[in-house]
């Protein structure tokens, strides 16, 4: 008789610890779920990035949350412009602000004249100067 008993307490510890891991993984698959709606809901607004210097002055349009500003062909805007390093400056939007960051170029990196030093936020009618070319920065609000 009691080697029935010890089976069958072994079988209820066994139920309870598959029901356990079972309610464990659907406890974390929900808050998987809800991370990932507050992710999206959090996408980065457009950035217009409108370059002042040039003779061209075509508007660049951007939804991606970072953005590398520089003349290396892997940069999402590419600036042909000597003065301009190869990754000179990176855009990212992080805690529901555009930001700006000098990636240690040659040059610098200017936020309307002043030197950017470390991450600095931007606002709509900001101008950046990456060496010597000009960007002027409009942000649509969300």
């Amino acid at each position: 008789m009691s080697g029935i008993v010890v089976f069958l307490v072994r079988l209820v510890i066994a139920g309870a610890l598959i029901y356990f891991v079972g309610w464990a993984l659907l406890v974390m698959w929900r808050n998987l779920q809800v991370q990932t709606q507050l992710l999206a809901a959090q996408q980065a607004p457009k950035i217009t990035l409108t370059r002042l210097d040039s003779d061209q002055f075509e508007p660049f349009a951007f939804e991606k949350s970072e953005i590398f500003l520089g003349r290396d062909p892997s940069s999402t805007l590419i600036l042909d412009d000597e003065t301009v390093s190869s990754r000179h400056a990176r855009i990212v939007y992080r805690l529901n602000e555009w930001w700006i960051e000098d990636l240690h170029s040659t040059n610098g990196t200017f936020l309307n004249e002043e030197s950017v030093h470390a991450l600095t936020v931007l606002v709509s009618g900001d101008e950046i100067r990456l060496g010597q070319a000009t960007i002027k920065i409009d942000l649509e609000s969300k």
